[in-house]
């Protein structure tokens, strides 16, 4: 059985920071769970292009509000606390935050923790 608590991520690898957002990482590849398990919190007024062509991304905002739009299709979703969205089919999509939003993602194959966004916003395939 795996139990962590926020607490055990402050200051250590899995506490990772971006430009724009924060993301405690609970459960790596590492873990041997099949997914990843990340609350990542994304700065208000902010705004990212990301396309994890390598993984599908679910995200459940437990606070704030914001939206995301799909780049290909033009469709915008609100997000709100209690909204989710999954990238099931690689979606390049553009997440704008209206206010401070902290989320819930799940990747699948599971992040290693040292991930980095390439110049499309992807990261790179895992390596087996």
């Amino acid at each position: 059985m795996i139990a962590k608590s926020i607490d055990d991520l402050i200051g250590t690898e899995r506490d990772v920071r971006g430009p724009v957002w924060m993301s405690r990482r609970f459960l790596l590849a590492e873990d041997g769970v099949g997914f990843s398990v990340n609350e990542t919190t994304i700065d208000a007024g902010s705004e990212q292009v990301l396309w994890y062509k390598h993984h599908i991304e679910a995200n459940y905002v437990i606070d704030g509000e914001g939206e995301v739009e799909n780049v290909a299709t033009g469709e915008v979703f609100a997000l709100a606390p209690g909204s989710l969205y999954v990238l099931d089919r690689h979606e390049k999509h553009r997440l704008r935050a209206h206010t401070r939003m902290r989320l819930v993602c799940v990747f699948t194959p599971p992040l290693t923790g040292r991930e980095i966004h390439d110049e499309d916003g992807a990261y790179a395939p895992p390596q087996d």
